[in-house]
Formats: structure tokens, C-alpha cells, sequence
């Protein structure tokens, strides 16, 4: 296997540090700089004379951060998977009615945005005018499409998401898809086609994924001309999550088992044909195992006895790891005496990842909050890779005039055909590398292969790959956004990321809170573990392992006057493990506890609600501190999965700390009340005595720590 320990220590590496040491490895030289920014300028310059057309237009139309924006999102995103018409006209009237789709209206020079916008302002029209009869000729048309009934309203908003999906999908089939692209083959255009659908959620939907893979190469093996390398042919990219239900760390020996087999035959053929096909990078938790996968498929022999340097990956600047990775690529091939294709890409799970993370309870985000810091891991990476023309063949996939520029000012001038591509999406970026094909011609320089990044399939299979494309591609700091905005100059636009990221301070993103602070000063959140590290995961299992071995005695805490019952407590799933034993309490124990409990009571309230807080903080503390010993528990005694069980110990944290900070909102001051002038009224709120909890069997731990934590935050006993 080849190291990875580099690449490892990056997951979740503190930002600030590693986005200082990215900037040091991603600096051009002032000559490069100043090249590459009079590039961009030009290419900028040369594409605010066109009209944009497709997404690009689209994009440039909506702000998917305003109110029409965010709507349109909200049916992107829900209208496909709605099942009765019902519940589709209840979103249409919320997502559609008084928003600023007129505004759009005619704005645009493209088609694609004024027949969407067409659509969009028909039914949000007829919404409103439900609302308010006095629109004059506007009412009419609503009185006229209120006639024909509902289903015009979903009929149009229909046809804007079907046009919407026309502009992402290059065709229903493979077949379609090629036969479209024949124009752009001829001038030298290629394609990597990409078969819609997310992750397989069973086996059949893994082996339905996996035959269409296979007729999708079988398909482009026919187009092949027996003279032509991949670089100048179409091409596949396949999600490995897409040939396997399970591919995710817990059974990753189950997932390398089914997708090998099956992969190593797609790669056959491939390689048969001399055709290109590259692992799509999916979440980041998935990153190590799809490195198994991808050093297994390099290092069968009879996949490259014909010399296919078609195989290759997609690589993730958005990763911490991304740089690491690229030298990780680089590695293998030169280890396996190959040469890889490698596909760097910004990344378009960046929500997903930050989400995750949060909710996970992670020590960090495994990628850079700041989109610069996206930009400049990218230029780190791809000074990486194109440092190894011997082991990759690079593919540069962006839409940024200024990238491209940095690229190529990296890779320096020449005359001969360049040692690596660009790649765009379809319906995206085609302006600007017409004027870099122009911008190459001018200065005799033979262009840069450009392949075009093409979904196949049914406009219902569009609806993941449509929210993340619009979400990577359409935020307002994007530069596909920015580019038609003339509040920009062609200066700003392209300024030096590198130069910009050096004088941010901190270098990530003080708006996005680290994952232990998402609830503010109240609280903290409560810490998660990621399994998906093998520097996490390894060290947790052998002292789960260490743990297994210990056994336990509970007992009363009062000093017995009464005989206690012993009883044996074993694993639910195995009687023959033991996990020691419990001294029963009897109903004097039960009683004398109580009356302790009554007796204690008052001093307990007394100590107030800052007091009480810092002490359920600090159980809260204790509890994560001994958390190893909770998961074992949790397993053995309640017989929990370990992500359950670290679940488990994580919601007993988050009740303990939940309710320290109630403590001091409603416990620490008096709150005053309202009455007559010179007369002061307050309420202060104290316990009312000794409760008890019996925890359900579920939740052993969680559950009876959050009952207790309550009462005692409140003052009882």
C-alpha cells in the first residue's frame, strides 16, 4: 500500500496553519503573476462582449440567494420526488407567489432564461392574483388560467424545471448523448459522459447502475477509432457509490469485495478500447476507501499490458487532503510504472461536508471554509500535478478565466500540443474557452484540449446533480456569477488568490463556527468521533477491545443495613459474556434514599442556578472524558452498534450541557414582572423536591441522564 500517512494527518488539520502553508505552495512567480493576470483580464474582457447562454445565463439571472432564487431551489430541490398533485400546488403557492420573477422578465438576452422566467412568472401571476382582484389586465389572465384549472399551474412549473433540466442533461441515453456531441468532436472537443443517479440503495439498483456503465463503454468502444488515444475520444467517469448500497467505511471490506469485480471489468473494456474512465470523488468520508479501490485497480498488471493511461480519478481542492492526495496519485503511478489521469475538480459537496460535521459533533471541517482557499489549494494542487508529467495527465476542471490563466502561466508557453486538458460542464464555461481557443491562436499556440463534463439520463434522475451544480456554481462570490456584474471590474475579478487569502486574518472563516461551538457561548456541542479516520477509528477499536475484557459491580452508595439481591448482568446478544453484576436496592434502600435525597434538597436549590450549571457542566465534561467506557457499555450491556452508542453518550452530554445553560437563563436572576409605579415584582423560580427517573431500556443512558439533569438544573433533589 502505498503511504498515506501524510495525507491522513490533513483530514480535519487546523485551518489557519494549512491555509498558510497552501498559500506557499500554490505562489507564482512574479512572472507567472503578472502573466496569468493580464490573461484573465483579456479573457474577461473578451467574454463580457458575448451573451451568456445556457446555465451560465442562468446563473448570471438569479441570485440564488434572493427570495425568487432561494424559491427556485425549493423546486429544484422537491418538486420531482413529490408524489400527488396536492402537495405540489401547496409548494408552488409558497415557493412561487409574490416574488420578483417580472423583474427577470426580458432582462436576459438568452432564451433558456426568459422561457424559465416565462413559466416562473405565469403561475407566480396567477398565484398572487388569487390575492388581490384589482391587477387589472394581469387579473385577467389569472381569472383566464384560473378557468383552465391547477394542473396549468403545475403543467408550467413543470415546463420551466424541464427546460431547467434540458440545458444539465446532454442525453436520455448514451446513444443520444453521443450522436449530440458529434459537432463538438469535430472540433476536438471531447467528452466525458457521466451516467445520472446517486448512490445504489440496494443491490439492484448497484447491478442496474454497473449494466448501464458497461453499455455506456461497450457504446463509446464502437465510436472509438482504432488510431486515436483517450485524450482525443470521449470518455466515463462512474461513482463507485453507484456499483455498491454499502460503499462507506463500517463495510468496507463487503464494498471492495462487490465493486472490484465489477469495476476491473468496466476498466477491461475500457482499456480494450483505449477509452478513459475516471472514479468520481464523492464525500470525504469515503476518500480512504475509494483509495483502496482505486490502488487495487492499479495494480492489476492485465489492465495495462496494452499501455491504457485512460484510468485515472477525480481529486477534490476543496479537501484539506487535496494536495496530499495529488502527491499520494503521483506516487502510485510511479510505483506501478502507469500513467493516471487525474481530473482536479473545486468540489461540489461543500454543504454536505460542513453539515456533517456539525451535526457529527467533528473536532473540524475536512474542507476550507473560504472559497479563496478552495482557489488556492487548487493552484497547489496543479502545481503538484503538472510537476509529474511522467506519472498523470492532468484535467483542470473550472470556469474561472482566472484559474485557467494560472494554469497555464504554471505550465509555461509552448508550441507543441500541452501535457494536459481542461474540462468544463455541459451548458457552462463554453464562452470563455472559445475566447482562450481565440486567445491561443493569436499568440501561435497549438490550443489546449478541452472535454466537456456531459450527464446522461432521464430528466428525473437530474435532481441531485442539478441542486449541487447550482450550489457550487451559483453563489454570489462564484466568479461565474460575478462575471456579467459590471459593478466588478476585469481587476477585480481576477486578483491573485494567493495575494488575497495572505492578508486575510483568520484565514478560515470566522462566520462559519468551528462544529463544538454551533450553538454560541451558551453551550458547547458535544463532542463526536469520525470513523471514517483510520487515526480516529484504530486507537478507539483496540481500546474498545482492551475493555471488552472488564467487568463491573453497581451497587447502592448508602452504607447497606439490608441484604442486597445480587443479580448477573450479560450482553443481550450473548449470554456468555458477562458484564459483572448489580446489587438490587430493597425498599429500605429505596426509602432511606429518598429521605437523603428530601434532606439534600434545599441546599441543592440554594447553591443557585450558576452553580448548579457549572456542575452539570462539569459532569458533562467527565462524561466525555470517560466516554470510551460509555461506548463499551452502551455495546455490551445494551447491545448498541458503536456509531449508536457514541450517539448515545453524545445526547446524555448534550442534555447535561442543555440544561446547565437553562439553569443560568432561568435560575441565575429574578425576572421582573410589570405593576404600578414604586412596587418592584419578581419571580424566582426553585425546585419543588426530589424526583426520580426510570429510563427506558433504548436508552439507557441518554434518557436518564436528561431526566436528571433537568431536575437537578431546576433545584430538586
Amino acid at each position: 500500500m502505498i503511504d498515506r500517512s501524510a495525507l491522513r494527518a490533513q483530514y480535519r488539520a487546523e485551518e489557519n496553519s494549512l491555509a498558510s502553508r497552501r498559500i506557499e505552495q500554490a505562489r507564482l512567480s512574479d512572472q507567472q503573476a503578472r502573466e496569468a493576470a493580464a490573461m484573465a483580464t483579456s479573457l474577461v474582457k473578451a467574454m463580457r462582449e458575448h451573451k451568456a447562454a445556457g446555465l451560465d445565463a442562468f446563473l448570471q439571472a438569479y441570485d440564488l440567494g434572493s427570495e425568487e432564487g432561494i424559491a427556485l431551489m425549493c423546486l429544484a430541490e422537491a418538486l420531482l420526488r413529490i408524489p400527488d398533485a396536492e402537495t405540489i400546488d401547496d409548494l408552488i403557492h409558497d415557493k412561487l407567489s409574490k416574488r420578483g420573477w417580472a423583474e427577470k422578465m426580458g432582462q436576459s438576452r438568452s432564451t433558456f432564461v426568459n422561457a424559465a422566467t416565462f413559466s416562473l412568472l405565469l403561475t407566480g401571476k396567477v398565484l398572487d392574483e388569487a390575492n388581490d382582484p384589482a391587477e387589472g389586465l394581469s387579473n385577467a389572465i389569472g381569472r383566464a388560467v384560473g378557468r383552465l384549472g391547477e394542473p396549468v399551474i403545475r403543467t408550467a412549473v413543470g415546463q420551466a424545471m424541464k427546460i431547467l433540466g434540458r440545458q444539465f442533461v446532454f442525453g436520455r441515453t448514451i446513444g443520444e448523448a453521443i450522436k449530440r456531441g458529434q459537432p463538438s468532436r469535430k472540433k476536438g472537443i471531447t467528452h466525458s459522459f457521466d451516467m445520472l443517479g446517486e448512490a445504489a440503495m440496494t443491490y439492484a439498483d448497484a447491478e442496474r447502475y454497473a449494466h448501464a456503465y458497461e453499455r455506456a463503454i461497450d457504446r463509446l468502444a464502437k465510436e472509438a477509432r482504432g488510431d486515436d488515444s483517450f485524450h482525443v475520444g470521449d470518455g466515463i467517469s462512474v461513482k463507485l457509490s453507484a456499483l455498491h448500497p454499502r460503499y462507506e467505511w463500517s463495510h468496507a471490506d463487503e464494498a471492495k469485495a462487490g465493486i472490484l469485480p465489477v469495476l476491473t471489468e468496466l476498466c477491461r473494456k475500457a482499456s480494450a478500447a483505449d477509452v478513459h474512465l475516471t472514479i468520481d470523488a464523492e464525500e470525504a468520508d469515503r476518500l480512504e476507501l475509494s483509495l483502496d479501490i482505486i490502488e487495487a485497480i492499479a495494480s492489476d498488471d492485465s489492465l495495462f499490458e496494452n499501455g491504457w493511461e485512460g484510468f485515472g480519478m477525480a481529486i477534490q481542492a476543496y479537501q484539506k487532503r487535496g494536495v496530499e492526495t495529488c502527491e499520494w496519485a503521483v506516487r502510485l503511478a510511479r510505483k506501478t510504472g502507469r500513467k493516471f489521469f487525474c481530473r482536479l475538480v473545486k468540489g461540489a459537496y461543500w454543504d454536505t461536508e460542513i453539515k456533517a460535521a456539525q451535526v457529527g459533533g467533528l473536532e473540524d471541517y475536512p474542507v476550507f471554509t473560504r472559497k479563496i482557499a478552495t482557489d488556492v489549494s487548487y493552484l497547489a494542487c496543479a502545481k503538484v500535478l503538472l510537476g509529474a508529467p511522467d506519472a498523470v495527465f492532468p484535467a483542470f476542471a473550472t470556469h474561472n478565466a482566472n484559474t485557467i490563466a494560472q494554469i497555464k502561466a504554471i505550465a509555461g508557453p509552448r508550441k507543441a500540443a500541452p501535457g494536459f486538458e481542461f474540462q468544463r460542464l455541459h451548458g457552462m464555461g463554453e464562452e470563455l474557452y472559445q475566447e482562450l481557443q481565440a486567445l491561443e491562436h493569436g499568440i501561435d499556440e497549438q490550443p489546449t484540449p478541452v472535454r466537456i463534463y456531459a450527464p446522461v439520463g432521464s430528466h428525473k434522475e437530474l435532481l441531485a446533480y442539478l441542486v449541487r451544480r447550482l450550489l457550487e456554481n451559483g453563489a454570489n462570490s462564484s466568479f461565474v456569477n460575478r462575471i456579467a456584474d459590471e459593478n466588478f471590474t476585469p481587476e477585480e475579478l481576477v486578483r491573485d488568490p494567493v495575494e488575497e487569502l495572505e492578508k486575510l486574518e483568520p484565514k478560515r472563516n470566522p462566520m462559519i463556527p468551528l462544529p463544538n461551538q454551533i450553538f454560541g457561548p451558551g453551550r458547547k456541542n458535544s463532542a463526536g468521533v469520525d470513523l471514517s479516520d483510520p487515526l480516529v477509528r484504530e486507537p478507539l477499536m483496540d481500546r474498545l477491545a482492551e475493555l471488552s475484557k472488564q467487568t463491573y459491580e453497581a451497587k447502592p452508595t448508602e452504607e447497606s443495613r439490608d441484604e442486597h439481591p445480587v443479580r448477573r448482568i450479560t450482553s443481550p446478544h450473548d449470554d456468555r459474556i458477562e458484564i459483572g453484576v448489580v446489587h438490587e436496592a430493597t425498599e429500605g434502600a429505596i426509602d432511606r434514599a429518598f429521605d437523603a435525597a428530601a434532606e439534600a434538597q434545599p441546599d441543592w436549590d440554594r447553591l443557585g442556578g450558576e452553580e448548579r450549571a457549572r456542575l452539570l457542566d462539569k459532569a458533562a465534561d467527565l462524561f466525555e472524558e470517560h466516554r470510551e467506557t460509555l461506548f463499551s457499555l452502551c455495546i455490551r450491556e445494551a447491545g448498541k452498534t458503536l456509531p449508536d452508542a457514541i450517539l448515545e453518550v453524545r445526547e446524555a452530554v448534550d442534555f447535561l450541557r442543555y440544561y446547565a445553560s437553562e439553569a443560568r437563563a432561568k435560575f441565575v436572576h429574578a425576572i421582573p414582572l410589570p405593576g404600578p409605579t414604586g412596587e418592584t415584582n419578581e419571580l424566582r423560580l426553585h425546585g419543588r423536591g426530589v424526583w426520580v427517573t426510570i429510563s427506558p431500556w433504548n436508552f439507557p443512558l441518554a434518557i436518564f441522564t436528561g431526566q436528571i439533569a433537568a431536575a437537578l438544573a431546576a433545584g430538586n433533589g
